[in-house]
C-alpha cells in the first residue's frame, strides 16, 4: 500500500517538474518557471504529531461518563470509596496505611476526578446542544410546512364557502317552490274574481 502511495506520488513529482519546465509565467523582460499543482492527484498524508481519534467514539463516551456521574449511583460509591478511603487511613496499622492524616492523596484524587469530570460533561452538553439544534431546525421547518398546508386549506374552503354560496340547496329549493305555489294560487284565485267584475 505504501509503495503504491510512493509511486503515485514519483509520477506526481515527475508531472509537475514536466509541466513546470513548459510553463512559464513573463514578468516584464525575464521569464519564470513555475511549477503546477495537480489538482487529479491526492496529496501524500502529512505526518501528525497528535494522535488520532474517532471524535464521535470519543463523544459517546464522554455522554456515557457524564450520564453516570449524574446519577445518586455515582455519588453513594464516591461516598463509599471517601469513607472507607479515610477510614483505612485512620485506623489500619502505620505501615499500610498510604495516606495520613491530611489526605493529601485523597485530596489530589478527587482533584483529577473533577478535572477530567468537568470537561466530559461539557463535551456532552455540547453534543446534547448540537443535538437539540438539529431537532430545532426540524420542528421548525415541520412547523413552517404545517403553517403553509393550514393557510392552504384555509384558502381552500373560503372558495369553496364561496362557491357553495351560489350553488342552490335543498331548503332555498323547498322556500322557492313553496313561494312558486303560493304566487300560483294567489294568481288562480284573483283572475277568476276579476273576470266575473267584468260580467
Amino acid at each position: 500500500m505504501e509503495d503504491a502511495a510512493e509511486r503515485v506520488r514519483e509520477r506526481a513529482e515527475r508531472a509537475e517538474r514536466a509541466e513546470g519546465a513548459k510553463a512559464t509565467v513573463s514578468t516584464g523582460s525575464s521569464a519564470l518557471t513555475r511549477s503546477r499543482v495537480r489538482l487529479d492527484l491526492p496529496r501524500a498524508a502529512r505526518p501528525r504529531l497528535l494522535p488520532e481519534y474517532d471524535p464521535e467514539a470519543f463523544g459517546r463516551l464522554s455522554e456515557r461518563v457524564a450520564r453516570f456521574l449524574g446519577t445518586g449511583r455515582f455519588i453513594v460509591w464516591m461516598t463509599l470509596v471517601i469513607i472507607v478511603w479515610v477510614l483505612w487511613n485512620i485506623f489500619a496499622p502505620d505501615d499500610l496505611r498510604f495516606d495520613e492524616y491530611p489526605f493529601i492523596f485523597l485530596t489530589l484524587m478527587l482533584s483529577l476526578q473533577a478535572s477530567y469530570a468537568a470537561p466530559l460533561i461539557l463535551l456532552a452538553q455540547n453534543r446534547q446542544d448540537d443535538r437539540d439544534r438539529v431537532n430545532l431546525e426540524q420542528d421548525r421547518k415541520q412547523n413552517e410546512r404545517s403553517i403553509a398546508d393550514t393557510e392552504y386549506l384555509t384558502r381552500e374552503i373560503a372558495a369553496l364557502r364561496m362557491g357553495l354560496g351560489e350553488v342552490a340547496t335543498r331548503d332555498w329549493i323547498r322556500s322557492e317552490f313553496q313561494d312558486l305555489i303560493k304566487e300560483m294560487d294567489e294568481r288562480r284565485l284573483f283572475p277568476l274574481e276579476s273576470d266575473e267584475g267584468d260580467r
